[in-house]
């Protein structure tokens, strides 16, 4: 995290496909993708600042992210 804040900082746009929810719930914007895997995904189920993501009712993602909040 402390690299990745230091990019930033820096002036920098960071893109970040990642899991860890520690990640994703210190970003600045989080797209979550689903709402499977596979075929099953490939479309936007949520999209916004973390604390927004983890209300959603359709992300897959939320619940993981909402216990950061």
């Amino acid at each position: 995290m402390l690299q990745l804040n230091r990019l930033v900082d820096a002036g920098n746009t960071v893109i970040m496909v990642e899991h860890d929810m520690q990640v994703a719930s210190n970003s600045d914007w989080v797209i979550d993708i689903g709402p499977g895997a596979g075929d099953e995904g490939g479309l936007i189920v949520a999209q916004g600042v973390p604390a927004e993501v983890a209300k959603s009712t359709t992300s897959r993602t939320a619940p993981f992210l909402s216990a950061r909040f």
